[in-house]
């Protein structure tokens, strides 16, 4: 083990998280029930405050089985940037705890079609029929964010 490399890191400011996440425009969302675990990419909206999620979701869907049974999501941000030493990488993450709620149909007025447009990218489609697939919103009840990145080593 002694001639593995590391790289040093340390705990992002919050502005820095607040920026990475109203700028980087998708993460991975993971997702449990019981015993298994269910990850997916996924766009997220960040207001400043909350943190939402535009699904599109079938009846009998994995991701619909999944979503009604986490009691705690984790919500992953993460990317490496190239530095002018082509041996390093700078790079960073952000981890996102909390629970899930969906955003009743009565109050999509915050999330009306153009805005739903206007804050997520175009929801992909694997097969499913357009008539078939439910759109919902969800927030991420932030309960615990922790963001790090690549330090100068000591």
């Amino acid at each position: 083990m002694e001639h593995i490399e590391f790289a040093y890191t340390c705990g992002m400011d919050d502005e820095t998280v607040r920026e990475r996440l109203e700028t980087t425009e998708t993460g991975v969302l993971a997702l449990s029930k019981g015993n298994d675990s269910y990850a997916i990419p996924l766009a997220h909206y960040y207001d400043g405050e909350a943190l939402y999620f535009r699904l599109g979701v079938t009846e009998e869907s994995r991701k619909r089985a999944f979503l009604d049974a986490t009691e705690t999501a984790t919500f992953v941000l993460y990317d490496t940037e190239p530095t002018a030493d082509p041996q390093e990488i700078d790079s960073w993450s952000i981890i996102i705890d909390g629970g899930l709620s969906e955003i009743p149909n009565a109050e999509h007025d915050r999330f009306d079609t153009a805005e739903i447009n206007r804050q997520f990218s175009p929801i992909r489609v694997f097969g499913e029929e357009i008539d078939e697939i439910e759109i919902r919103i969800f927030e991420l009840e932030i309960e615990s964010i922790a963001g790090r990145e690549t330090a100068n080593s000591p």
